[in-house]
């Protein structure tokens, strides 16, 4: 698929340059030919893109859309990261805690009666 893209300037290239070659006098049949050849498959090279990109999932959308949901995604994934932060604050205050706890338990045992 990526060289299908890269493609695309090479094929306009061809196109241009066969268009303009012979620029001031009549084209032969066979340079006709072969514009309407290579003009031809950059048409279809350009077909295949769209189609390429069109049936990536978001390729429907346009450009405003795909900021917005990037936008969407960029709060869920800020969101997200806050709730991780609070959750890793009250795990460690919990084995906080626990280690105080053990500390405790561990003097209580160790002490003579």
């Amino acid at each position: 698929m990526t060289s299908l893209y890269g493609s695309l300037t090479l094929k306009l290239a061809n196109v241009v340059e066969l268009a303009t070659q012979d620029q001031g006098t009549n084209l032969t049949p066979q340079a006709k030919q072969t514009l309407v050849r290579a003009t031809r498959e950059y048409k279809d090279s350009v077909k295949d893109a769209i189609g390429y990109a069109t049936s990536l999932p978001g390729g429907e959308l346009s450009v405003e859309e795909q900021d917005e949901v990037i936008e969407m995604l960029e709060k869920l994934k800020e969101r997200k990261r806050k709730q991780l932060a609070e959750f890793a604050d009250r795990v460690g205050n919990i084995s906080s805690s626990q280690a105080n706890l053990k500390m405790e338990v561990d003097s209580i045992s160790s002490t003579p009666a």
